[in-house]
């Protein structure tokens, strides 16, 4: 923008549209005179905006630069208003697949939106940044409670990008190339480490689940002595709870590593992955105080044992104290690019998710150990409860051959995306269709619910089910 056009003004230009040199009438985002662009474009070599974009395929260029003219604050205000509206507001939502509907006290808020934590970036200078660096150091001793592990890290975007880091960590560490993962993890983060990986010359082995669970003796027959990491995920995508001590033990008895992506509220109820022997310990920290969004930001956690640690990505915050002997925060590892050599580096993320830690750990803080595990209680009480009102609905069947926490699968007698089309016009998101997932399961409907949904909404839920399926079957 020149120097001498206010920003709070914007330059009109009335030239007919036939008019190359300038464009077309339009409102300037970009204050720029007629004589300007002409200077711009003699500097380029060209004499009109068409010779400029000559490398574009004409049918690829825009048909119009005729902007309509700018709105004032509260049109614009009440544009998005109306458009806003047309979208199903209020809904009573029962899906998961990864990102839950969990209550979020209004202290979170409060105290995270406080300008000296809601306006802090990375610690580029971290002397200066004690507040943020305890911040940090906090989050990760609850995330090391949480898991049983010993050391976690901060920074990872969400929990399908941790679990990428996390294969890379594991080949790093084995200096192997093979990896096992089992097809209960979350599709999404399946397919995040497919693209994320895709150069790497990754030998990914997948293993279908049997009766929602691990199969034991499908995973043991692909590894082999190239096996970098097997990967497991409790709950699983299913909803189903699994005790993968087993498949620890075998592994490491191979020197083979086990990376866990898990559920963190589900932590405070069953086994930890530390209890079982995990090795690198991953998941999605949204369930920990961040509200819903469309896609994010969200947090990614990771934790493992101090063996890897020089090997685990982002950074890690200590605690020591100085030379008066007050006590201080430093970033202790930091292995990203932009702190060590690039060869060196063990992961290129350089994004501060700081704000969304401060996040979980205030609400963990809240919370504290027997609050987490009463919302976990909660939600497994509450989801028993959805299950028997899905299995006295005629056509329906739960699946019930394992144990889940607070999600679970059903099978329908129609398609399951015309059931959750039909009652999102009744303000219900009944679920999460897995015939966009799994192929073949077109009729099968994943079932999400939290410390949020009542026993009425419960009720609303399954007789709504059983009113369309009447309709449909009938």
């Amino acid at each position: 923008m020149p120097l001498n056009t206010s920003p709070l003004t914007t330059t009109t230009h009335n030239t007919p549209h036939n008019d190359t040199k300038i464009g077309a009438p339009h409102m300037s985002y970009v204050a720029n005179t007629p004589a300007q662009r002409d200077e711009m474009l003699a500097a380029c070599g060209v004499d009109s905006l068409d010779a400029l974009f000559t490398c574009i395929p004409e049918e690829l260029r825009p048909k119009s630069f005729n902007l309509p003219s700018g709105r004032s604050e509260f049109e614009v205000q009440r544009y998005f208003e109306d458009v806003a509206a047309r979208n199903y507001a209020n809904l009573t939502t029962f899906i998961g697949g990864g990102i839950y509907d969990h209550f979020i006290p209004a202290a979170v808020s409060a105290i995270t939106g406080r300008s000296e934590f809601y306006t802090a970036y990375t610690p580029y200078q971290p002397e200066l940044s004690q507040g943020t660096l305890q911040a940090i150091y906090e989050y990760q001793s609850d995330i090391c409670r949480l898991t049983d592990m010993e050391v976690s890290n901060a920074s990872l975007y969400d929990g399908g990008t941790a679990l990428c880091e996390a294969c890379q960590m594991a080949l790093a560490a084995t200096r192997r190339s093979r990896i096992v993962m089992d097809s209960g993890i979350n599709p999404v983060y399946r397919t995040m480490v497919y693209t994320y990986t895709a150069n790497l010359s990754i030998d990914f082995k997948e293993v279908a689940v049997t009766h929602g669970q691990s199969d034991r003796a499908r995973i043991i027959e692909t590894l082999d002595e190239n096996t970098a990491a097997v990967i497991l995920q409790n709950p699983n995508f299913f909803g189903v709870i699994d005790d993968h001590s087993d498949i620890v033990d075998y592994c490491h008895a191979h020197g083979i590593l086990v990376i866990q992506s898990v559920y963190p509220i589900a932590m405070s109820v069953l086994k930890t992955p530390g209890e079982i022997g995990v090795d690198i310990v991953t998941g999605e920290g949204q369930s920990l105080g961040i509200p819903l969004g469309f896609g994010g930001p969200y947090l990614g956690f990771m934790a493992t044992t101090k063996k890897l640690v020089r090997k685990m990505p982002g950074r890690l915050v200590g605690r020591t104290v100085d030379r008066n002997g007050k006590e201080s925060f430093v970033l202790t590892m930091q292995a990203r690019e932009q702190h060590i050599r690039r060869d060196k580096a063990t992961s290129n993320i350089c994004t501060n998710e700081a704000l969304c830690a401060l996040r979980a750990h205030v609400y963990m803080s809240l919370l504290g150990p027997e609050g987490l595990k009463e919302v976990a209680q909660l939600c497994l009480a509450k989801t028993q409860y959805a299950k028997q009102r899905f299995a006295q609905i005629p056509g329906v069947e739960v699946m019930e051959s394992s144990p889940t926490f607070n999600e679970f699968t059903v099978r329908l007698p129609i398609d399951a995306m015309d059931l959750v089309n039909k009652l999102i016009e009744r303000k219900i998101a009944a679920g999460l269709p897995l015939g966009r997932f799994y192929p073949g399961m077109d009729t099968y409907l994943l079932v999400a619910v939290t410390e949020k949904r009542t026993k009425h909404e419960i009720g609303i839920l399954a007789e709504a089910v059983e009113d369309v399926l009447q309709q449909e079957v009938c």
